[in-house]
């Protein structure tokens, strides 16, 4: 039994049955980036019964070409690409999806366990090769070696051990940090639901702190923040498990604030790289009709004080939110965070909710200061009457944006419903270039921030009940497998990468490179390179709806923008 090998690239998905494509372009990077690509393995099946066996992996990686004082080797990351089911791939094919009928999908990224990875024979086995070339490493060429080798007596008799030769060129110049700012809800409460511990527990800060660093590390520094259980894909009259950062005492008309497990949340947000703080929404989602679920001690009891039960601008709402508000902000104050939070008041209010959204919005802005207010909406009018300062618009909505007035910090988001048009997302049916060229969309039209509304959901629409992320990728039939988590919660705590989180990473490294081209050259000259291919040719124009298609032109685009950094520089 013989074994054959495939070097891909990190968009290519790869599915058991299906030869995937070989990568066609040099590899290169910058100091300071992730850099990633795919081995993908076929074992010839075996004759007998058995048809699995455990392999290993060794990976290294040092320099082939000599370079000044380039010397040391450098560490590679390697994991296996599992498969999780999807019933519901897409709402509709745009033409633009790998597949649009059901099955299994590669997402998850699994480490190495001690007998080895388990790969079938057969069929297509995948695994992410990962460096991370720190800031200080010489340049020059790296030769990254990948041995495969086994023990298991169930392992092929010929074809092992096997050594692979992958060049890696790092060059001679530093990424810097995506200027981006970019959020992705973080469901501290879903990870308490599935993980079965008590809400702040010490396992739970201990979980969250994972995954959290893990966003961290992919690209993300802004940080939902709930003050009070976020009122976000809550069925009317439905609960999720609370989690309320501020402990709230009520005496007769009066309330008092303890910010101790704020304090908490924001040390550990900022020990993990957290930048920005957006405060949870202070009204129920889509409408703003009513009040978040608020706990407080009355009279020694716990119990609730708002719901749905109360009207968003009752009079007892606003007392609280009186006493509130200006307590709050005098604490971010003190915490030095004033001119890093933003506020929410409500997710999503459409056209007809307009009038609602002006009279709370009329009502908190004397509360918050100086303090923005910033809310996923995508009419118009709102920005244009003045409404919402701070809009984040869907990416089905931009045209008004894009050929009118638009806010001076640009946001823009998707979610489940922004799937079709060719639109950019992170859906697992989608290939890996069309979730990563929204790096190169931001940076064309000036994008500031970018939002989106589930890293770690792992509960049905309307939060009705608590799903297994690992079997129930669509949340219960309601959104495309993918849209709703991009980390998976693994064994003990521990977080797993999803393909889409690491792609979704290069196409924030993308935005950074192409922002540092632009201060060594121009942005005209930066536009114009994104506007060819490899050989000069023309391409499709970069928008949200049309980008050149297949991998070959981001990593074609990326290694020549990776040669004219270092060509600047030096």
């Amino acid at each position: 039994m013989n074994i054959e090998t495939r070097i891909l690239s990190s968009l290519e998905k790869v599915f058991p049955t299906q030869a995937p494509s070989p990568a066609a372009t040099p590899f290169s990077c910058l100091k300071g980036e992730a850099f990633a690509f795919q081995l993908a393995v076929f074992p010839s099946p075996h004759r007998g019964y058995y048809n699995s066996f455990d392999l290993r992996i060794r990976a290294a990686c040092t320099v082939s070409v000599e370079s000044p004082a380039a010397s040391s080797s450098l560490p590679v990351q390697v994991k296996q690409v599992g498969y999780v089911p999807s019933q519901l791939p897409c709402y509709a094919d745009d033409g633009r999806y790998l597949t649009s009928s059901p099955g299994l999908f590669p997402d998850p990224l699994y480490p190495e366990t001690a007998a080895g990875f388990r790969v079938l024979t057969g069929r297509w086995n995948s695994f992410f090769i990962e460096v991370f070339p720190p800031e200080d490493i010489a340049a020059g060429i790296y030769d990254i070696t990948l041995t495969l080798e086994s023990d298991d007596p169930l392992a092929p008799s010929s074809g092992l051990p096997l050594t692979l030769h992958v060049p890696l060129t790092i060059l001679n110049a530093v990424l810097p940090p995506s200027s981006l700012k970019y959020t992705c809800w973080f469901h501290g409460d879903c990870l308490a639901d599935y993980y079965q511990v008590p809400v702040f527990s010490e396992q739970h800060w201990t979980i969250m702190e994972r995954q959290l660093q893990l966003a961290v590390n992919r690209g993300q520094n802004m940080l939902l923040t709930p003050l009070f259980t976020p009122p976000l894909d809550t069925g009317v009259g439905l609960e999720r498990t609370t989690i309320q950062l501020v402990d709230v005492t009520q005496t007769g008309d009066t309330y008092q604030f303890d910010f101790t497990k704020l304090t908490r949340w924001i040390e550990m947000a900022q020990r993990c790289g957290i930048r920005y703080f957006e405060m949870s929404h202070l009204f129920t989602q889509w409408g703003a009709a009513a009040c978040p679920k608020i706990l407080a001690t009355v009279n020694g009891e716990l119990r609730q004080i708002f719901g749905w039960n109360q009207l968003a601008l009752c009079a007892e709402y606003k007392a609280f939110l009186s006493a509130f508000l200006p307590a709050l902000t005098a604490y971010l104050s003190a915490m030095g965070l004033q001119d890093v939070t933003y506020f929410h008041l409500s997710d999503e209010p459409h056209a007809d909710h307009l009038e609602q959204y002006l009279k709370i919005k009329e009502f908190i802005t004397p509360l918050l200061q100086s303090y923005p207010i910033m809310d996923a909406m995508s009419d118009y009018s709102y920005y244009e009457q003045g409404v919402c300062a701070h809009p984040v618009v869907a990416t089905t909505a931009l045209d008004p944006f894009l050929n009118g007035k638009r806010p001076e910090e640009f946001w823009v988001y998707y979610c489940c419903s922004q799937g079709g048009q060719h639109l950019s997302n992170r859906f697992m049916a989608m290939p890996g270039y069309r979730t990563r060229i929204l790096g190169l969309q931001c940076y064309k039209e000036n994008v500031a921030g970018f939002l989106q509304w589930a890293l770690n959901f792992y509960n049905s629409r309307y939060s009705m009940r608590h799903l297994n992320p690992f079997y129930e990728t669509d949340g219960d039939g309601a959104f495309p497998s993918g849209d709703a988590f991009m980390i998976y919660p693994g064994a003990d705590g521990m977080p797993l990468e999803s393909q889409r989180l690491v792609i979704f990473h290069e196409a924030l490294q993308d935005l950074a490179a192409l922002a540092l081209l632009e201060r060594l050259t121009s942005r005209e000259h930066v536009l114009a390179l994104m506007s060819c291919d490899d050989m000069g040719n023309p391409v499709e124009p970069i928008s949200f709806t049309t980008y050149p298609t297949g991998e070959a032109y981001l990593l074609g685009l990326r290694h020549r923008v990776n040669q004219e950094i270092a060509s600047a520089l030096h």
